[in-house]
C-alpha cells in the first residue's frame, strides 16, 4: 500500500509541477495540454511520466534538447515520499489523510513557487488555511488553532508593519496564520523557533559564500514551512524534551 501510495505521490507532484509553471505564465493551471517550459511544444504522454520520462530523456526535451529542471523529478519524488511518509505517521485514516495530501500539495507548490518567484500565492495559502480549520475540527482542538493562528499572524504582522515589508512580505503573515492554525499550542512556537534558526543559519552560509549580500532578499516562506512540518511530525517530542531538560 505504501508503495501505491507513493506512485499516486509521484503523479501528484506532476502535476504540482505544472501547476507550479502555469501560475507563474499566468496560464490556467486546469486548462490546456502539458508543453515545453522553453519550446512551448505539446508534450506526448509518455513525456509526462513521472521521473520515468526525465531518466529515458536523459534530462532533455525530446524536441528541442534543452535541459529539463531538476525542480521536476525532485518535487516529484518529494511528494512521493512525503504521501508515503504520512500514510505511515498517520495510518490508515482516510479523511486525515485526505485532508493531509491535499494540504502537503499545496504546500509543495508554496515552497517552490516562493523560492522560485520570492512571492506566496494567495490560492494557495487561503486553501492551506481553510484546510487547517478542517484538520482541527477533525481534531477537536480548534480553540487552540484559532488562538495560536492570530497569534502568529499578529506577531508576523508586526513585523511587517516594522519594517514596512522588508523583513517579512505580508504573504508570510497569512502563512503564519495557516502554521497557528494547524499546529496549534505549542507546536507554533516549535515551528517558529526552528524556522528562524535554520533561516538564520542558511541566511549566514549564503553571505559567507557570496551567494547573497547582507541585503539580498530570501525568501522566508520555505523556512516557515520547514519548520512547520518538523514540529507536526516531532512538536510534542521537542516540548517535551524542552520541559523535561528545564526540570533538571
Amino acid at each position: 500500500m505504501i508503495l501505491v501510495v507513493f506512485i499516486l505521490g509521484l503523479i501528484i507532484g506532476s502535476f504540482m509541477n505544472a501547476v507550479i509553471w502555469r501560475m507563474g505564465t499566468g496560464l490556467s493551471v486546469l486548462k490546456g495540454r502539458s508543453v515545453c517550459p522553453h519550446c512551448k511544444h505539446t508534450l506526448r504522454l509518455t513525456d509526462l511520466i513521472p521521473v520515468v520520462s526525465i531518466v529515458l530523456l536523459r534530462g532533455k526535451c525530446r524536441y528541442c534538447s534543452k535541459p529539463i529542471s531538476i525542480q521536476y523529478p525532485v518535487v516529484e519524488v518529494a511528494t512521493g515520499f512525503i504521501f508515503a511518509f504520512l500514510l505511515w505517521f498517520i495510518g490508515l485514516n482516510i479523511l486525515e489523510l485526505l485532508v493531509l495530501w491535499i494540504l502537503a500539495s499545496l504546500l509543495i507548490v508554496i515552497f517552490v513557487y516562493d523560492l522560485k518567484h520570492f512571492i506566496i500565492p494567495d490560492t494557495m495559502v487561503f486553501g492551506s488555511i481553510f484546510l487547517a480549520v478542517v484538520w482541527q475540527v477533525i481534531q477537536g482542538d480548534i480553540i487552540s488553532g484559532l488562538i495560536s493562528g492570530i497569534g502568529a499572524a499578529a506577531f508576523f504582522f508586526l513585523l511587517f508593519f516594522i519594517s514596512k515589508g522588508t523583513w517579512m512580505g505580508f504573504g508570510d503573515v497569512k502563512l503564519a496564520l495557516f502554521m497557528g492554525l494547524f499546529l496549534g499550542w505549542p507546536n507554533i512556537i516549535v515551528a517558529l523557533f526552528i524556522a528562524f534558526l535554520v533561516g538564520a543559519m542558511v541566511g549566514v552560509a549564503l553571505v559567507a559564500l557570496k551567494k547573497k549580500g547582507m541585503r539580498s532578499e530570501v525568501p522566508f516562506g520555505p523556512f516557515l514551512l520547514f519548520g512547520s512540518a518538523i514540529a507536526f511530525v516531532l512538536g510534542n517530542t521537542l516540548v517535551d524534551w524542552y520541559y523535561n531538560l528545564l526540570m533538571v
